[in-house]
C-alpha cells in the first residue's frame, strides 16, 4: 500500500518543478506576422565581406579585422520586429551579437535604442541575454540604461530560436519564441522612445564590458565568431505610413497589453531565468528612472 503514494508523488515532481521550460503564453504574435528574406528588408550597413547570405538565412561574423551589421531599409514609428538567431558555442567572450531599434544614425548622440544583445561568455557558462532601453542619450556622457539581463532555459548555440521586440506608442515587450519575458511601459513621454528607429543586427567586440564587465576579452585565437540570422520579421507603422495606420499588437487584445496567460509565463521568466533588473540595483540612481518608482 505505500509503494502507490510513493509512486504519485514521483509523477507529480516534474509538472510542479517549473524547471525548465516557461508555461504556455496561450498567444503567438510571431504567428500574425509573414516572414521575409533578408533583402526584402534589409541591407548590409558595415563589414559587407562579413556577410554571407545563403537561402534567406544571414550568417554574419567578426574576427581581428572586422564585424558586420545591418540595417532595415526602411524606419519605423511602431511595430513588432523579430528574427530566428543562432549563436556560436564555446568561447565568445567580449562579442556581442545584437539585434535592435536605433536611430543614432538620425540623432547622433542623441539618439533611442531598444535592444536584444546576447553577451559572449567563457567555455562552460550560459549566454546571457541583455534587453536594454535607451532614451535621447548615447555618446552625450548621460547614458541611462535600463537593463534586464536573462539566462535562457535553452541553449541557444544548439539551434534557431526566435527573438521579437513589439514596440508600441505605449508598451515596448520583448519576446523569446514568442514568450514575453519583459514589459516596459510608456510612463511618460521623457522615459519613452517615441520618434521612428530602424532595425538594426550586428556582431562586433565589446570587451570593455561585455563579459562580467569586461573582465574577459574577446580571445581571436578563437576566430571567427559567427552568429547566424533567419526568419526575419518587421511589421508596423514605418515613418511613411498614414497617420491612421494602427500599432500592432502582442495580444489578442488589438488595444495592446499582455493577456493573464502572457503575464504568468513572463513572470515565470523573471522568476526563475532573470539575472539583474535595473530597478532592483541599490547602486543605481534611480530618480534617473522614475518608471523603478512604482
Amino acid at each position: 500500500m505505500a509503494l502507490f503514494p510513493l509512486l504519485l508523488l514521483i509523477l507529480m515532481v516534474p509538472a510542479s518543478s517549473n524547471a525548465q521550460w516557461p508555461p504556455s503564453p496561450g498567444y503567438w504574435p510571431g504567428s500574425r506576422f509573414r516572414s521575409m528574406s533578408f533583402y526584402q528588408g534589409y541591407r548590409n550597413l558595415w563589414g559587407y565581406s562579413h556577410q554571407r547570405v545563403d537561402q534567406n538565412a544571414l550568417t554574419i561574423w567578426l574576427d581581428s579585422t572586422s564585424g558586420s551589421g545591418f540595417k532595415s531599409v526602411k524606419p519605423f514609428r511602431s511595430g513588432y520586429f523579430g528574427a530566428s538567431i543562432k549563436l556560436q558555442p564555446g568561447y565568445t567572450a567580449g562579442v556581442i551579437t545584437a539585434f535592435y531599434l536605433s536611430n543614432s544614425e538620425a540623432h547622433p548622440g542623441y539618439h533611442d535604442e531598444v535592444d536584444i544583445e546576447f553577451l559572449g561568455t567563457t567555455f562552460g557558462k550560459p549566454y546571457t541575454l541583455q534587453t536594454n532601453v535607451y532614451i535621447r542619450g548615447s555618446g552625450d556622457g548621460r547614458i541611462i540604461g535600463r537593463e534586464m539581463k536573462f539566462h535562457l532555459w535553452f541553449d541557444p548555440t544548439k539551434t534557431f530560436h526566435y527573438y521579437a521586440i513589439l514596440w508600441s506608442p505605449k508598451e515596448i515587450i520583448f519576446l523569446v519564441d514568442d514568450v514575453p519575458i519583459r514589459r516596459y511601459p510608456r510612463k511618460s513621454a521623457t522615459t519613452f522612445p517615441l520618434r521612428p528607429m530602424w532595425v538594426y543586427g550586428s556582431i562586433w567586440d565589446a570587451s570593455s564590458w561585455a563579459t562580467e564587465d569586461g573582465k574577459y576579452k574577446a580571445d581571436y585565437r578563437y576566430q571567427p565568431f559567427v552568429a547566424s540570422y533567419t526568419n526575419f520579421k518587421a511589421s508596423g507603422c514605418s515613418a511613411y505610413s498614414p497617420a491612421w495606420c494602427h500599432p500592432v499588437s502582442a495580444s489578442p487584445f488589438r488595444s495592446g497589453g499582455l493577456t493573464r496567460q502572457q503575464y504568468r509565463s513572463m513572470r515565470w521568466v523573471q522568476r526563475h531565468h532573470m539575472v539583474y533588473d535595473y530597478c532592483k540595483d541599490y547602486k543605481r540612481d534611480h530618480s534617473l528612472t522614475p518608471e523603478c518608482w512604482g
